[in-house]
């Protein structure tokens, strides 16, 4: 230990097998991100202004667009530099909180979908208790927990991850500080942050989706007992949004831990899907497919534009 200097800085070495691509994708992620910041902060702006979405439906909708403007943020701008060849060096306090954030807003994540889950349960199998079973008492509770949940997680990860020296190589052979690339740079035993970090990840992955299919499946139960054709296309369409969301967030995890020797440039992919794709199609998902959100959007749009009329005609 007294023959090496510890670490203040890490080099981002980037996306593995991308050189010579770094201008493309430059402007590619950099479009991709304008489009997630604007898609969720239009979704915020139409659930905060519209006072016929302060709904638990949509409550929970405007946690997930705040988690998203948060998660994209985490590792794109960084990202970013690294591919302009700007600034591809981070400070070892910046690479802490980098898998602080990372990781209590992807704990987040799977917290959310599994309440929005419980939502939409509720909503479907007693619709007539939907209001008293979910106020708002229940909704600022289960949200808070979620919050919390994900920082008790990152908490205890990031505490196990950078509790270890760092005092070798400071290269990351990746293109943000995450505790699989960050772990090997310890010149410690790292197999206790290794079998925790696997174990709280995947426990807490398996079990947010089994209570989401155990929700989905009394849904399905639920809708397939209703009479009219039209009843159960009304029941769906509420549960469509949340479902296409959840494909999105979880169908890039489960294909990679599929594969038994998967490729860093694989791994790299599927976490750009995560961290940047999905941040932007869950506001497509949830406006394009909601009249309710759409609604909500063109009247702040057409209250904005008679404002800015009536206000170029008084200056004339």
């Amino acid at each position: 230990m007294r023959n090496h200097t510890m670490v203040t800085e890490f080099i981002l070495l980037g996306i593995p097998e991308t050189e010579g691509l770094e201008t493309v994708l430059f402007f590619l992620f950099s479009s991709l991100y304008l489009c997630t910041l604007l898609g969720n902060v239009l979704i915020l702006t139409a659930i905060i202004s519209s006072s016929w979405l302060h709904t638990p439906m949509y409550f929970f909708l405007g946690n997930l667009s705040m988690f998203d403007l948060g998660f994209s943020s985490t590792t794109v701008p960084k990202m970013l530099l690294c591919l302009s060849r700007q600034n591809q060096g981070i400070s070892f306090q910046g690479c802490v909180s980098q898998v602080f954030f990372y990781h209590f807003l992807g704990c987040t994540e799977c917290f959310l979908y599994t309440v929005m889950a419980y939502d939409r349960f509720v909503a479907i199998c007693y619709p007539l208790r939907y209001m008293v079973i979910m106020n708002h008492r229940v909704c600022s509770i289960l949200a808070t927990g979620t919050w919390m949940g994900g920082c008790v997680h990152a908490i205890i990860l990031t505490s196990l991850t950078f509790q270890l020296p760092y005092c070798g190589s400071n290269q990351v052979g990746y293109y943000f500080c995450d505790i699989p690339a960050v772990l090997p740079l310890a010149c410690g035993d790292v197999s206790l942050a290794q079998r925790v970090g696997f174990t709280n990840v995947g426990l807490l992955s398996l079990i947010c989706f089994f209570l989401i299919l155990v929700s989905y499946t009394r849904i399905g139960i639920s809708i397939s007992k209703i009479r009219s054709a039209e009843g159960r296309q009304r029941a769906f369409s509420t549960c469509s949004a949340h479902l296409t969301a959840i494909l999105c967030a979880y169908g890039p995890v489960i294909i990679i831990y599929l594969q038994p020797n998967p490729s860093a440039f694989l791994g790299a992919i599927i976490q750009i899907l995560n961290n940047l794709v999905t941040p932007m199609l869950n506001p497509l998902i949830y406006s394009l497919r909601n009249k309710d959100v759409k609604s909500a959007l063109w009247n702040i749009f057409h209250k904005k534009y008679i404002f800015h009329k009536k206000f170029t005609l008084e200056n004339k």
